[in-house]
């Protein structure tokens, strides 16, 4: 036996026992509010049983994440601009991009599966790819192994995770969490077009990003397809003082974040728990950013020459709330040394960026109340459900946090205790303990009239990684699994430029002797296939929904596809079954295949809507 699982039962038994305490305390809030915590009792002494009987003795824990001492009620924590009318109060707790020592202690009733299983995204987050082993993710939280298995499966059952034999990959799904924060926000929704706009007049990218304590966080990109291109994605964050907002948001600074921005740069002179950027090979004294600083104040706009790495250079202007006039985002445009100096990027385009800046302030200024759309029905009913239906193995107190998050929207941006509860569905105590541990998570601060508000940290769950994901990489999983069920190979294309090919970008074979081979990249004549049917509406198509072509392409082939839809309704791909005309009738196509089809570009175009509600995602 490896040595190191010596350690995994009492570590497993110290697990279960400090979540079977968590569920009985849950248990006892329901008692008083109703069943909802009863259920959340029995979730957490299941777990405390199966603990007591795989380890021993409960040793100290150090499997829950402890990232700051404040509860929801009492952390101050902001540079979290909320939305384009309100702007939070900045934080004095920890520095972004690290957490607290490990003796630091959550509260007393936080959620303690609440807060592994953030910690379990955290560190999918960082993982190349999004994707961990299970016994990597073992590793790197320290929860025993029973823990890990417990908690992805619900974030399976969630949609938050995909479960491929022994690994756990980032889903599509998950991006439901960081949408509910740039909804709320307001800001990409009412700026980034303005952005784009930008982007496209001067040819070079564009970014928009907010304060997140001593770092900054980007909420939109607006890139160019270059040989040498920005990396940068929504949701990354950067430590201020590599940065050319970072001057512009430290302009506003209290005392408390300048003296945690020292502990910062003292603890991690290298920035090496900034994964987003390489790490610092010569640290500039602390002076240099105070000095940036007031220089931006004065300036009101700041440069970055080269700090993040050599040949990057950017221009910062920033966005304020017509409301406050403090500062909502900051404006940046990207660039290289190779096509501009940071003193001539200053020269050439300071101008225009001021401009297209006013602009967005205006449409701050102007733009309506939002108005709040309704909840997501029947959240608490679902995880109950699926609570009956996986046992023990779904941690329901878990499901219910996460679903907290998802109460914050576009004309939600603020919400009460009462409001959470109403909203997710869920018994008063149980939405409170939740937002407990979302305040101690970082994830959501208080905010004026006994509200709470989510912060850019929510950005932190997977949302980096998944904003890059191509409708391929959604499709994949789903034609892998509808050619398991059909046992036929499978298929997405697009529509080529000209409109008289397809293109297939992605496809699943099945084992059979004799199947239909399509290899990803091959283009097809758009007439003769039934995705190309789909693609071009043709008339038929167009009327039934779905395209059936019997040995149009060649002797013995026949294929049948469906489309696929964006948020927005259009037709942005084909999805394909084929397989040999002597397995299955026409009419046996559409009786045994087409509901499966139709099921499939359903789920597809599911994970294509919340992918692409403020990221565009690339259709190959």
């Amino acid at each position: 036996m490896p040595a190191h699982t010596t350690h995994d039962t009492p570590r497993e038994g110290t697990d279960g026992a400090r979540e079977g305490t968590d569920g009985a305390r849950e248990g006892t809030d329901g008692a008083r509010d109703g069943t909802d915590g009863a259920r959340d009792g029995t979730d957490g002494a299941q777990d405390g049983t199966d603990g007591a009987r795989d380890g021993s003795a409960a040793a100290p824990d150090t499997g829950v994440p402890a990232e700051t001492n404040a509860s929801a009620e009492t952390n101050t924590s902001a540079g979290t601009n909320t939305s384009a009318g309100t702007t939070a109060p900045t934080s004095a707790t920890a520095p972004a991009g690290t957490t607290a020592p490990a003796e630091a202690t959550a509260p007393a009733e936080a959620v303690t599966p609440l807060l592994r299983g953030i910690a379990v995204l955290r560190r999918l987050t960082e993982a190349p790819g999004g994707t961990l082993s299970l016994s990597a993710l073992e590793k790197t939280t320290g929860l025993a192994r029973s823990t890990v298995d417990r908690l992805t499966a619900t974030l399976a059952r969630m949609g938050h995770v995909r479960l491929d034999g022994r690994d756990v990959t980032l889903a599509p799904r998950l991006m439901e969490l960081g949408n509910a924060y740039l909804a709320a926000l307001r800001l990409p929704a009412l700026l980034s077009a303005r952005a784009d706009e930008l982007a496209d007049e001067l040819d070079e990218s564009v970014s928009l990003a907010v304060g997140d304590r001593d770092g900054i966080r980007f909420i939109h990109q607006a890139t160019r397809r270059r040989a040498m291109s920005l990396s940068f994605r929504i949701g990354d964050l950067l430590p201020a003082e590599r940065t050319a907002p970072g001057p512009l948001f430290a302009a506003e600074w209290t005392d408390a974040d300048w003296h945690h921005w020292r502990e910062r740069r003292a603890a991690d002179p290298a920035d090496h728990t900034f994964p987003a950027v390489p790490p610092s090979e010569h640290p500039t004294p602390d002076e240099d950013f105070v000095h940036r600083t007031a220089k931006a104040a004065t300036d009101d706009h700041a440069l970055d020459d080269q700090l993040i790495e050599p040949g990057l250079v950017a221009l910062s202007v920033p966005v304020r709330d017509p409301g406050t006039g403090r500062v909502a985002c900051v404006a940046s445009v990207v660039s290289h040394t190779s096509r501009h100096t940071a003193p001539d990027l200053r020269t050439a385009l300071l101008p225009r960026l001021r401009a297209a800046v006013a602009a967005m302030e205006e449409d701050l200024r102007t733009a309506p109340p939002p108005a709040p759309g309704p909840p997501r029905a029947g959240l608490a009913t679902w995880t109950g459900a699926s609570k009956q239906e996986l046992g023990r193995e779904f941690v329901e107190s878990l499901a219910r946090g996460l679903t907290v998050l998802t109460a914050f929207d576009e004309g939600r941006s603020t919400l009460t205790l009462t409001q959470v509860a109403q909203a997710t569905g869920l018994a008063r105590a149980t939405a409170r303990r939740a937002l407990i541990t979302l305040g101690h998570a970082d994830l959501l601060a208080p905010a004026p009239g006994n509200t709470f508000t989510l912060t850019p940290r929510v950005l932190s769950l997977g949302f980096p990684p998944l904003s890059r994901t191509s409708l391929p990489e959604i499709a994949q999983p789903h034609l892998t699994a509808l050619a398991d069920r059909v046992h036929e190979s499978t298929s997405l294309a697009v529509l080529s430029e000209s409109g008289e090919e397809i293109q297939y970008t992605a496809r699943a074979s099945t084992t059979r002797v004799l199947s239909a081979r399509v290899t990803v990249g091959a283009r097809l004549p758009a007439r003769d296939t039934a995705p190309g049917h789909v693609l071009l509406a043709l008339p038929e198509a167009r009327t039934q929904g779905y395209a059936l072509v019997d040995e149009e392409l060649e002797a013995g082939l026949r294929s049948l596809a469906v489309p696929v839809r964006d948020r927005a309704g259009r037709v942005v791909a084909a999805l394909n079954v084929a397989m040999h005309a002597a397995r299955r009738t026409a009419a046996a196509c559409r009786t045994d295949i087409l509901p499966e089809l139709s099921r499939t570009a359903t789920l597809i175009e599911a994970d294509l809507s919340v992918a692409g509600r403020f990221v565009h995602v690339p259709p190959t």
